[in-house]
């Protein structure tokens, strides 16, 4: 069902493209992610602390005809980093989190620079581990959704913005370690501060 919305979303867009103003760019930022791992089977972690991470990527923004809105896609690399106490092992250790992001977000202008906006972010989980050899064996959901919503400005080709994202799910992951088995909750809450380039 995720993947059908991810399509009729693009579908929507990209369908406008021949009657909108087409403006295009890179963009690249960090991210501060938190409440990030919540174990759901047995006491495992204890005092997640966030670290910042970093995203980049490309984004596409055009106009919708006659509302006066407009639809922005974005292709993002975003690269999470979290520092959590492992009890078994009595040992902190860092968990990397690797995904790919398509925020399709609905956006206005105001006051000429500033732009709000709010949209579902369709995410591909890459690569999820941590850098201790007491767990191995880390795997997580492929495909999550959340959703997005900040606001930003522009100064000709140069823009800044700030966002939050709030995961619809949890992302099911697990791991292997001296208990065996155990599953565990990596929630996607950040705050996302970036700065883009318009060609």
């Amino acid at each position: 069902m995720k993947k059908v919305i991810l399509i009729l979303c693009l579908t929507l867009g990209f369908s406008q493209l021949s009657n909108a103003q087409l403006d295009f760019g890179v963009k690249a930022g960090v991210n501060y992610n938190s409440e990030s791992i919540k174990e759901t089977a047995q006491d495992v972690f204890e005092g997640a602390k966030s670290k910042t991470g970093y995203h980049a990527g490309v984004w596409l923004r055009f106009k919708i005809p006659v509302v006066g809105l407009y639809l922005r896609p974005e292709l993002v690399y975003t690269n999470l980093e979290n520092e959590v106490f492992f009890k078994t092992a009595d040992i902190t250790t860092n968990h990397s989190f690797k995904k790919i992001d398509i925020p399709v977000l609905l956006g206005k202008k105001v006051f000429g620079i500033g732009n709000v906006y709010i949209g579902p972010s369709f995410q591909y989980i890459l690569d999820s581990d941590f850098n201790i050899s007491e767990i191995s064996n880390v795997d997580a959901d492929g495909f999550t959704m959340g959703l997005q919503f900040g606001g930003g400005v522009e100064f000709g080709k140069l823009g800044i913005d700030v966002r939050w994202e709030r995961a619809f799910s949890d992302i099911e992951s697990s791991l292997t370690s001296s208990l065996g088995d155990v599953n565990y909750d990596t929630r996607i809450n950040q705050i996302i501060i970036g700065l883009s380039l318009k060609f």
